[in-house]
Parts: C-alpha cells; structure tokens; sequence
C-alpha cells in the first residue's frame, strides 16, 4: 500500500465536503482523511496503485491548494 501526505487549506467540514465528490472519483485512493486540526492541513491518501498526480489534480479541481510533504520536515 502506498501513502502520501499533502499539505492543503481543506481547513473546515464544508471543504471536507466539497473535496470529497472529487475523492470519490480517484481510482487509485483506497482511504484519504484530512486533519484540519494541524496547521498545515494534512490529507493523506493510501492506495495500492496510489497515482499522486491523479490526487493533486482532483484537489485542484475541487478548487483548493495541494503540495506534497517531500521530506520529514519540508512541502
């Protein structure tokens, strides 16, 4: 299973909502969650097949901002 963690500004339920049609129609995300707790709002998506670029360009389209974590510490 892969993973990746993205920092987003999903920072409230009603984006949660808003995000999550374009979720649903990923077909390599298995399970995603977004922590609006954190302060850079972490989705993290897992999927056998997991495509990145599919993930980013479905957020985008959603209409918000997506930059993959690369490092322990660095987006």
């Amino acid at each position: 299973m892969k993973k990746a963690i993205y920092k987003t500004n999903i920072n409230c339920g009603g984006c949660i909502a808003t995000v999550t049609p374009f979720m649903e129609q990923a077909k390599s995300v298995e399970d995603w969650s977004v922590d609006t707790d954190s302060k850079n709002k972490l989705l993290t998506v897992s999927g056998a097949n997991l495509d990145k670029k599919e993930v980013e360009n479905l957020v985008k389209s959603a209409g918000f901002e997506i930059k993959e974590k690369k490092g322990l510490f660095s987006f």
